[in-house]
């Protein structure tokens, strides 16, 4: 299709638009391509193969066949569900705690730190210089029974609180709830600083002042000016923290007992030492799916518009 252009004297035929609007209408699904394949082979596909192998039945020794075996879930469930609670109650415990800690470091970084801001930065994002295992090994040592961490919990009678709140047993820190918590607030801790001080240091500083010129207390603007406008980071944070600590496995393995196992230890046996690949398949897929309900109904209650 052609368009006219009308000149003086006449009028004269204009080269053709839509074929150079198709082609222009194209690229951003093509330069989606590349996203799209990447998520198809290592994310659709196995979750299908996962899904197709939590209803199978058999052996290692006989061989597994599709059988659409759905019992398997309940069995799973019946068997492992104490693990899989006590993995969302540490979760949301480290996520609860990564927020109390992270947002006033973000918020001293964002708006106090002034020179010092690009090395706090770096100081917040240095642990990922360093294995993951590494650094789960290394709170053995901070909380061995013979550090100066347990002695000082102990002679402050921090000890007796946290045996009132059944977080250590006896005497000492390792080998506890608490010890796994702590693990898990530390290794993730910098996923909830980076967002938050992401959306701190977006915020106008002139609407605090003026919160300030209105006779707003430090604390009534933080309220109702700091804190409105740092919820996408706060649910951004949350979700960052709390998904990977739902499914870990290292913490509660090196820095646990048998009494604080989480399911992600429970998939990684079933897979690894049991064998049984159609209840850590059905396990697998019931944590994917228990934190997607969780995560689509924190985020249509926090109603954040900037993720939606």
């Amino acid at each position: 299709m052609t368009a006219t252009v009308h000149v003086p004297g006449g009028s004269m035929p204009a080269a053709p638009v839509e074929p150079r609007k198709r082609r222009a209408s194209k690229v951003p699904y093509l330069l989606l391509l590349p996203g799209v394949a990447w998520l198809l082979v290592f994310f659709v596909a196995p979750m299908i193969f996962l899904a197709s192998q939590s209803l199978q039945t058999g052996s290692i020794e006989q061989g597994y066949a599709l059988t659409w075996h759905i019992g398997t879930y309940g069995d799973a469930l019946s068997a492992f569900h104490s693990q899989l609670f006590r993995s969302f109650g540490y979760a949301a415990t480290a996520t609860v705690l990564g927020l109390l800690v992270g947002y006033p470091l973000a918020y001293t970084i964002a708006f106090k730190a002034g020179r010092w801001k690009n090395v706090l930065l770096v100081l917040v994002i240095a642990p990922f210089f360093t294995s993951f295992l590494i650094r789960t090994l290394a709170w053995q040592t901070i909380l061995s029974s013979d550090g100066p961490v347990v002695g000082f919990f102990r002679a402050t009678h921090l000890m007796d609180l946290l045996r009132s709140l059944h977080l250590v047993a006896g005497n000492d820190l390792l080998s506890t709830p608490f010890a796994v918590v702590m693990g898990l607030t530390y290794n993730f801790l910098p996923f909830m600083v980076l967002p938050l001080y992401a959306s701190l240091e977006r915020i106008d500083i002139r609407l605090l002042e003026a919160g300030g010129d209105l006779y707003a207390r430090p604390f009534t603007a933080f309220r109702k000016v700091t804190w409105p406008l740092s919820l996408p980071g706060v649910v951004a944070g949350t979700l960052l923290t709390f998904i990977p600590a739902a499914g870990d496995y290292i913490n509660s393995k090196l820095l646990g007992n048998t009494s604080t196992t989480m399911i992600g230890q429970v998939i990684d046996g079933q897979f690894l030492r049991v064998l049984d690949y159609p209840t850590a398949a059905a396990l697998s897929f019931t944590l994917m799916l228990a934190i997607l309900v969780i995560v689509a109904v924190y985020v249509r209650r926090a109603g954040t518009e900037e993720l939606v």
